[in-house]
């Protein structure tokens, strides 16, 4: 049986798995501005299982009654991942996790005590073998209440290799399932860790019995790069969060070391249970709780992840997207990749735009449109479709077919029985009048839900955007508007738009027909068939100013 190949490929298969240990909603709750309400820890919760997380380290009961409850709740509720909570070598820290996890389907307690010199010297002033005493009391204790007990050895990377050793030893003695081996301060290099987790699995008395966990800091930008170290040597699980959260610089990113893994399957021999195609819903999801916003140069999930401007990237794009793209967007649940029509595009990029958006350009007319195009970037950082449209064809793209505002009014107020309330007047591509209204959260929402009702098309708004585009008192406003729809084949598309005013309402309202538009241009009378949403799945009003 030994020698079948097909139980050998399992085998090998299971000593590859890393298991990915969520800490968003501990660690990451913990950094400054990204503390959530305890509906909000549960509703990401869910969507951490949804991801396909092995554990979420839910919280740290001892901290407050109101972390206890929310971590209870998470347990209750979720099922399919693990949940973890978190607690020091402290009898009422541990018992709080037992309440905490109750009702959790898979509960582990996770135990920590600092065991560098610095921090039994100055933090516990503790002794190395009181240090080893607290946790294997913590451990003892813990594993009364739960079978599965991870032990961490906090700032295990500045600790002596000896000693860790040691404590480990101790540790899964009395028995942690798991040792966690965190660089808490982002201090080490990949070919320390790497080394160091070697010597453990080599050192560690039982190391067999216990799966080794990374846990990396990104104080010098590391985090991602030390975790992968770690699995080279010899770490199964690895601590991390969505957005690459956590105090001071952060964590290790989920979402880039699940694809690092991934695009480089072959190198590390690991994979993981994740769901890619989760990552970036998963990614804004938080965003929007948060209000942290990820940089556009963010790896996998920010805005430029898939996104090329210059004409050489451009070009090799066009003839095939492996020239400059490593993975697929869709793999990680962008909808596409983004060509960014800007100063540094070159023909080819600009004739498959124009060709996406319905014009067919003979080679004189394609030159003239570049030229102006040109002319227009050095006036413009972006070059939006709206820009292009009305290039191609030599006027505004406002008078060209399609739905066009006529009039709108929005009210709004503060206090009790107060709504706000928008109402538009639209012309249809087919030159009837339309008119509607709507209520909602805010003038915005109010406005959206109107424009929706009259064009019979709900979008799914991603992100909306209102930026000054002149100055003085009689600046013009630019709302740039990224909505997801549903086409009647089941697909989804990404679409932008954007509209300008003096007026930021009107504005809105302009980004928004300019979606409604753009549909309209591709599909003819099928835009109608994209499934319509509730006008209560628009997002609320966002605060805006020019």
């Amino acid at each position: 049986m030994d020698n079948d190949p097909n139980v050998a490929d399992v085998a090998r298969n299971e000593s590859a798995r890393v298991a990915i240990f969520d800490t968003t909603l501990r660690d990451g709750e913990q950094s400054p501005g990204c503390s959530m309400t305890a509906k909000q820890k549960l509703r990401f919760a869910h969507a951490l299982s949804e991801l396909g997380v092995d554990m979420i380290e839910a919280g740290f009961p001892a901290s407050s009654d109101s972390d206890l409850q929310g971590c209870a709740e998470i347990a209750r509720d979720v099922r399919g991942a693990g949940i973890a909570t978190l607690a020091r070598c402290h009898t009422g820290d541990i018992e709080a996790c037992a309440r905490a996890l109750e009702d959790a389907e898979r509960p582990r307690i996770h135990v920590f005590i600092s065991t560098s010199p610095l921090h039994r010297e100055h933090k516990l002033q503790m002794s190395r073998d009181q240090v080893i005493e607290r946790a294997i009391m913590g451990v003892t204790l813990a594993r009364r209440y739960v079978e599965d007990v991870e032990f961490s050895a906090e700032d295990a990377l500045r600790t002596e290799p000896e000693f860790l050793a040691e404590i480990c030893s101790a540790a899964i003695a009395a028995g942690a399932r798991t040792l966690n081996i965190p660089d808490t301060v982002g201090y080490t290099t990949p070919g320390e860790i790497r080394a160091l987790f070697e010597y453990l699995r080599a050192n560690v008395k039982d190391a067999h019995k216990a799966v080794f966990s990374a846990h990396c800091h990104d104080d010098l930008g590391l985090a991602v790069a030390n975790s992968l170290a770690a699995i080279e040597g010899g770490a199964r699980q690895v601590e991390c969060t969505i957005n690459g959260i956590g105090e001071r610089a952060g964590n290790c990113a989920l979402e880039e070391i699940v694809m690092a893994l991934d695009v480089r399957r072959a190198y590390f021999d690991a994979t993981t249970g994740i769901d890619t195609t989760r990552l970036v819903p998963t990614s804004r999801l938080l965003t929007r709780i948060t209000g942290m916003n990820v940089q556009r140069n963010k790896a996998i999930v920010g805005a430029n992840a898939f996104a090329h401007e210059s004409g050489i990237h451009q070009h090799g794009m066009l003839k095939h997207r492996g020239t400059y793209e490593i993975l697929r967007p869709e793999a990680v649940g962008w909808a596409k990749s983004q060509m960014i029509m800007g100063r540094h595009s070159g023909r080819a990029a600009l004739a498959d735009r124009l060709k996406e958006l319905g014009f067919a350009l003979d080679e004189a007319q394609l030159n003239q449109v570049f030229g102006r195009f040109k002319a227009l970037t050095e006036k413009k950082r972006e070059v939006f479709d709206a820009d292009l449209e009305a290039l191609a064809l030599g006027s505004d793209a406002r008078n060209v077919g399609g739905w066009r505002l006529n009039r709108l009014h929005v009210s709004t107020g503060v206090g009790d029985g107060i709504l706000p309330t928008a109402s538009v007047d639209l012309c249809s591509p087919e030159g009837e009048r339309v008119t509607e209204a709507a209520t909602g959260d805010g003038p915005v929402h109010a406005l959206f839900a109107a424009l929706g009702r009259a064009t019979a098309l709900h979008l799914e708004v991603e992100s909306y955007q209102v930026s000054n585009v002149t100055t003085g008192d009689d600046a013009q406003g630019q709302a740039s508007l990224t909505t997801r729809v549903r086409c009647a084949d089941g697909s989804h598309d990404e679409v932008t738009g954007s509209g300008t005013s003096t007026d930021i309402l009107e504005a809105s309202a302009l980004a928004w027909l300019d979606v409604a538009n753009r549909l309209h241009r591709r599909h003819g009378k099928a835009a109608g068939d994209v499934a319509p949403r509730a006008a209560s799945a628009l997002p609320r009003d966002i605060a805006v100013g020019v």
